[in-house]
This record gives C-alpha cells, structure tokens and sequence, in this order.
C-alpha cells in the first residue's frame, strides 16, 4: 500500500496526456487531498485542546456537551461543535455504556473486542496500541505506543506530525522483529487502524489475531489510556514543549518511556519494574 505522501509525489502536474484529475482517480486519491495545504492550528485551538486533554485525563466519561461546560466554566466562551471538531482532531473517546438495541451485520463490522473476562498470563499475549495527542506550544503531535499488557512493558512508539498509515505499520513491524510476534493485537477502531494496509500487514502475520474495542469504549483499551495518563501528567505537563525534538527527549533514552519500562515500579505487577516482569517471563 502506498502512503498518501508518495502518491501524491507521483503526479505529473505536466502530462498532458493524463489530466490531474484521472491520475487522482489511478492513484485512489481526491483532487482535493492534492491541492490541500495542511495549515497550523490557531492560537486558541491549541489552549483548548490542551485544556481538552487534562478535562479528559481527570473524567473520560465527559461527551462534548460536558466539556463545553466545563471549558466555559474556566473562562473560554466555546460551543458543542467546535469541541466535538477539536476532540476528533485529538483522537478523544468518550467512555460510556450503550444499550444495545441494534445487532449489527457481521459482514460490515471490523472485529470484535473478545478481551474482556480473558486471563492474560503471558509475554507476548496481547499488545495494546494507540495513539495520543501531545500538546506544544505552537502546534502538537502525535504519540504512538505498542504496550505487552502483561508486563506493561512499551515495546515500541513513535512521535509524528500526522497519522499516516505507514507511520504505524513501520513502528508495528520494528516492535515484532524486535520482540516477536504477538499472539493478539487490539486497538480501536481509528482509522489507521481499520486500513487496508494495517488489517493486511497484521493478517500476513497467519498467527496473530486483530481485536478492537467497542465505539465509544476507550476504557476496553485500559491498559495503554493508563500509561496516556501517566507520561503526561508525570512527565509532558511539567514541562513547557517547543519542538518536535524536545517531545521526542521527554519521551525517549534517559526519559521517561526508558524510566517507565526499566526504573518505574508498576503497581499492578506489585510494584516491580516492567523490564523485570517482561524479561523474566521471555
């Protein structure tokens, strides 16, 4: 699968045999996505979306309605549509139960999240993946992390500036030669993670199975929304970003994600350290 990027460097603005619009057409891409400028986000988008990211942290159970309140609560006058274009931007998802009045047709569904009630007693057993919003002060970026759930253990991640498809599956990839393959991958239903390209990567795998959580049910993916909280509040919030590189040292060697994997104990592997856990157990 070519990336968005390469597709768009192979158009020939000069062939005038082939019209621009029927190389879009070849190239599986809108004409609109060629022309489009990404433009940074304003001033006060990026105060919301940071003050967006700490409501979420605090309840992930507030929908767009209670975070409009609250934000005006603080003094910035927002509506309920402009906090719901903002959290799709962050990736945002709001916790809750819904009834189930409607059985969806298992041809059109992705797959199921079979991990609830399941004993997870092993290395390599389940990786959890996603990707968070990392707030700067002149823009932001893009987290993405592969958690082994039974020893807490991040055995791959990444920063970007956009969340391109091969940027996940090239992570993806390096975490398995890395660490082997796992025996089950859940994520949730993002759209990298419901691409061709992802679901045919992890298919050529044979014995890896996809799970994904439920819509709306960020808590399925607990584990991983857990370390999200931890390096922000306890690493990326005490600190004033500038840049794309001084995200990637707050995360990177003799960081934080080195501390949280070899020095920071786990209080749900009673108080041992990740590395521990997952080295003992390879």
């Amino acid at each position: 699968m070519i990336s968005l990027t390469d597709r768009k460097t192979m158009i020939d603005r000069e062939d005038k045999a082939h019209s621009i619009c029927n190389q879009c057409m070849l190239l599986s891409m809108s004409r609109s996505t060629l022309y489009y400028t990404p433009c940074r986000a304003n001033d006060k988008d990026l105060v919301l979306m940071k003050g967006l990211d700490i409501l979420y942290l605090e309840d992930p159970s507030r929908g767009t309605r209670r975070m409009a309140k609250e934000l005006k609560k603080i003094g910035y006058q927002v509506g309920r549509c402009h906090v719901r274009r903002l959290m799709q931007i962050m990736r945002l998802k709001t916790v809750y139960c819904r009834p189930r009045t409607t059985v969806m047709d298992l041809a059109q569904y992705k797959y199921p999240y079979l991990l609830r009630n399941l004993t997870i007693d092993r290395l390599n057993q389940v990786w959890s993946l996603d990707i968070s919003y990392i707030p700067m002060r002149k823009g932001y970026m893009y987290l993405f992390a592969i958690m082994d759930v039974y020893g807490r253990f991040i055995v791959g991640w990444s920063l970007s500036n956009t969340m391109d498809t091969k940027w996940i599956v090239d992570v993806l990839q390096t975490a398995i030669y890395t660490h082997g393959t796992p025996e089950i991958i859940n994520s949730d239903q993002g759209s990298q993670f419901t691409s061709d390209a992802y679901v045919d990567y992890v298919k050529s795998l044979e014995t890896v199975k996809i799970y994904m959580d439920g819509k709306g049910r960020a808590i399925d993916n607990v584990w991983i929304e857990r370390f999200w909280r931890t390096i922000k509040y306890d690493k990326l919030y005490l600190l004033e970003l500038v840049t794309g590189e001084q995200v990637r040292q707050a995360c990177a060697e003799a960081e934080f994600i080195t501390y949280y994997n070899y020095k920071r104990g786990h209080s749900s592997l009673d108080d041992k350290k990740p590395e521990n856990v997952y080295k003992s157990a390879a």
